[in-house]
């Protein structure tokens, strides 16, 4: 396989790339105005705010195209200077659902069109697209505009088919083929990982020299360990958040959906306490978050498990959390679980860890990346009960070491930050506004 690029070295200013002005990122299905954890609302969101604030200060201003979902917002909400939201009408403000939606790009499109319409020629130097849906709208306009395409699949079809959760939906073929289609046209892919990079390739056929590997980064800021007497600050952590003060936490963010399987940290619960009913006292889990894809079929599945399986004492259920609160539930736990069937990424892994938090993650997708193997956390191969069960069984009573893995997350979680992120897109958007332009006066020269 063709070597990838990754970024390295090429940080704001190291190389002669031109810098775009203005940039129109696509986001169709899901506003990063939208609290992560509920609806579609999840990594994606975080990733578009946090970038789009990151190329603010870097003086690049960003317009966020969204779909319109409700009637209280005003059609552009500026988050912070240099970033403005714009909410195009394109179907009915409520009742879709995201598969629902292809039906609504032909309007959604004719809004971001004329929008740019209003604006002198050349308002736009970029495309960032996010999400297959995105991509559809960005592969007319950028023929429209006359600019570059640069694409962030954040999940694929063909990967997602081919790690299913028992009973869950596979991904249409329409989408297959509209993910196809934006992976040929588009000028620069952004993969998370080397590991999405490689999905791109070898399943969809992208050109190597075209996808570029970027990754996420997290707010180390918001995100970071507790100071001072640790076990009391969790202790007052735990009382905000209605949560037990005595015993073990476990946690688990994000969507309620079988993708994300925290049904298998509830069965692993049920588990432990066959293998070790006097641990099992001794730990209780937390679900926070809320239902999302086909979790929306069933809204009360995880309720219904729990008590089916014995263990409704042992689960704590919350709704998602905003603002200092979602740090405060990562500093308030001992563990944090990702058992998800496929992440392109895995933020909720590196928040945890940037707080100091271990991490029992599945080994699939960009989780091997986010999460370090035995230094930040553990990996577990599959999602079988019972090897989750001994992989809490042997860290929940080992307090050295999840001191040395809590070191080691705070750690690792230190090599990803959102303002690395935005620059190595920096130099990605260079580089596809180099080869755009370049192919522009290729083009105009054999026309001549």
């Amino acid at each position: 396989m063709a070597e990838l690029h990754t970024g390295v070295g090429r940080q704001r200013g190291a190389l002669p790339w031109p810098r775009p002005r203005r940039i129109a990122t696509l986001s169709v299905h899901t506003s990063p105005l939208h609290q992560p954890g509920t609806g579609d609302a999840g990594g994606m969101n975080v990733y578009i705010l946090e970038v789009a604030r990151r190329l603010a200060e870097a003086n690049v201003e960003v317009e966020i195209f969204t779909r319109a979902t409700s009637g209280d917002l005003p059609p552009v909400v500026e988050v912070v200077p240099g970033v403005h939201v714009r909410h195009v009408m394109a179907g009915p403000l409520e009742g879709l659902t995201k598969e629902e939606l292809p039906g609504q790009l032909c309007a959604f499109t004719a809004g971001v069109l004329r929008a740019e319409a209003a604006r002198p020629p050349g308002h736009y130097d970029l495309i960032h697209s996010h999400y297959w849906l995105s991509g559809q709208v960005g592969w007319l306009a950028k023929e429209r505009w006359g600019v570059p395409l640069v694409h962030s699949a954040h999940t694929l079809a063909k990967v997602k088919n081919a790690q299913l959760a028992a009973g869950d939906r596979p991904e249409p073929k329409a989408r297959v083929i509209g993910e196809e289609q934006v992976v040929a046209e588009a000028d620069r892919l952004v993969a998370n990982t080397r590991v999405e990079a490689r999905d791109l390739i070898g399943r969809y056929a992208a050109d190597p020299s075209r996808v570029a590997v970027v990754e996420p980064g997290v707010d180390l800021d918001r995100f970071r360990p507790l100071t001072g007497d640790r076990e009391a600050a969790v202790a007052a952590a735990r009382v905000r958040l209605g949560l037990p003060t005595t015993g073990q936490l476990v946690a688990f963010v994000g969507r309620i959906q079988p993708l994300k399987a925290p049904d298998v940290l509830i069965r692993a619960i049920a588990a432990l306490r066959r293998r070790d009913p006097a641990l099992a006292r001794e730990v209780a889990v937390v679900i926070c978050g809320g239902p999302s894809g086909s979790g929306l079929d069933r809204p009360t599945a995880l309720i219904e498990l729990a008590a089916s399986l014995g263990v409704t004492d042992r689960v704590h259920f919350l709704p998602p959390r905003t603002g200092a609160e979602l740090p405060l539930l990562y500093q308030a736990a001992d563990l944090v679980a990702v058992p998800s069937y496929n992440e392109s990424f895995g933020l909720v892994a590196l928040e945890a860890q940037a707080c100091g938090t271990p991490v029992v993650a599945a080994a699939v997708g960009g989780l091997v990346t986010a999460v370090r193997d035995q230094v930040s956390g553990v990996l577990v191969r599959g999602h079988d009960p019972g090897d989750w069960a001994g992989a809490l069984a042997r860290l929940l009573p080992d307090r050295a070491r999840r001191a040395e893995l809590s070191v080691g997350a705070a750690q690792h979680a230190r090599n990803f930050s959102w303002h690395r992120t935005a620059d190595r897109l920096l130099a990605v958007y260079g580089e596809a506004m180099t080869a755009h332009r370049a192919r522009l006066t290729s083009e105009l020269a054999a026309f001549r």
